[in-house]
């Protein structure tokens, strides 16, 4: 498809899902923590860190990524992101200090992430204005998916050729299908509209679309960011550390506690389809308010029951479910507000909040008590909840001064 013809814009989302489903496997990471300290002798924060430097560099180059994206289009760059990715990981086997892992994994591989990433999440809400909390949440759902899809390819690889080759082969894994899917990806011709859907008479955001500077200059942008910021703290430290978690209070094994990582990526992905779709419907700061008082609980429950097998899967898979809700409401948001235009640049800004989440959030974590950490997080939860409303009534932008810079 062309970005002057109209074709089937599923397409798109196809090509969406198969790039996402490669980058999220980034969330299993901690099946590689303990192989990692059983190999080299590192330490678990240490490795960890690996998993919050990916993170924080996924976000940095999600911003570089987008602008270049919303100039150029998004299939050369998800191109690029996919080969970036497949290179960092073909690296890290080779990695045998922690330095290399950082800079081929974190850095490299994390680069890789953030340049594919908000390129099939910007091209799906400008193809389908009609269903963006629905369709925001198919196209980051795979990236909540993949390390469901990939876990058991993952064991498997350690279990047979060890946990250093088992980077080797996922390298040539993800470079050849995030390469494949960005084929797929296209922009709609300028005044796309679905058939039969018409603009609402009054848009939010007031049929206008934000500059960067614009967006700044709003105090909406500033409170979706902390609220951003506060939920992925949560999702990220219990998705950094499941296993950890689940082998110190709950006394499982492994094998059993890494259980946790498929629940709570099968929760994450169901919760950016099923959050997104009823954001259409409840409208999206209701639809936070409901996530950030059901995360909160979670995090109390972690933090004040006795931890058993069952309630470490139900309440961490809650957190998920959360986790996943927010990766799908703030991109809808985000264009809700300051529109399709400029969503990668604008997007991007706001997913900074997720990589600064990524370091304070495992960093929390391992820096305290499991429990004393839980409770922090969910204090921060129920402070985003109170943060909404902040973001209640849309910005204008005949209202809004810009900021440079």
């Amino acid at each position: 498809m062309s970005s002057g013809k109209v074709g089937n814009r599923w397409i798109v989302v196809i090509g969406a899902v198969l790039i996402q489903l490669c980058l999220g496997a980034v969330y299993a990471w901690s099946l590689f923590n303990t192989p990692l300290v059983e190999k080299f002798g590192w330490d678990i924060a240490s490795v960890v860190f690996t998993f919050s430097i990916t993170i924080l560099v996924f976000s940095i180059f999600t911003i570089i990524a987008g602008k270049i994206q919303d100039k150029i289009g998004p299939r050369w760059v998800a191109t690029v992101g996919g080969i970036l990715l497949g290179v960092g990981l073909l690296l890290s086997s080779r990695a045998t200090t922690l330095t290399q892992l950082y800079i081929f994994y974190g850095f490299i591989g994390g680069a890789g992430i953030g340049t594919a990433y908000v390129c099939p999440l910007a091209t799906c809400l400008k193809w389908f204005p009609d269903m963006r909390g629905l369709i925001s949440g198919i196209a980051v759902a795979g990236f909540g998916a993949g390390s469901i899809v990939f876990k058991p390819l993952i064991l498997s690889f350690i279990a047979s050729v060890g946990v250093s080759n088992t980077f080797l082969y996922l390298g040539i894994i993800y470079l050849v299908v995030v390469v494949i899917g960005a084929q797929m990806l296209s922009i709609p011709p300028e005044g796309y509209r679905p058939a039969g859907w018409n603009p609402p008479a009054a848009a939010t955001s007031g049929g206008n679309d934000f500059t960067t500077g614009q967006m700044f200059g709003t105090t909406q942008f500033y409170a979706i960011w902390f609220i951003y910021l506060f939920g992925c703290m949560a999702g990220l430290m219990i998705i950094g550390l499941a296993t950890d978690i689940g082998v110190k209070l709950a006394k499982l094994d492994i094998a059993t506690a890494a259980n946790a990582v498929v629940m709570v990526s099968l929760f994450n992905a169901a919760g950016r389809i099923i959050w997104g779709t009823l954001s259409d419907k409840l409208g999206r700061v209701n639809s936070l308010v409901i996530m950030y008082i059901l995360a909160a609980v979670a995090m109390f429950g972690l933090s004040a029951i006795e931890i058993t097998y069952a309630s470490f899967l139900v309440l961490c898979s809650l957190v998920g479910f959360c986790f996943g809700g927010f990766l799908a409401l703030f991109p809808s948001l985000t264009a809700d507000y300051y529109g399709t235009k400029n969503v990668g640049t604008n997007y991007g800004i706001v997913f900074l909040a997720y990589g600064i989440a990524a370091i304070l959030g495992p960093r929390v974590g391992t820096s305290v008590e499991f429990t004393q950490a839980f409770l922090i997080a969910a204090v921060l939860c129920v402070v985003g909840a109170v943060l909404t409303f902040m973001i209640r009534k849309a910005p204008q932008l005949s209202k809004v001064r810009s900021i440079s810079g």
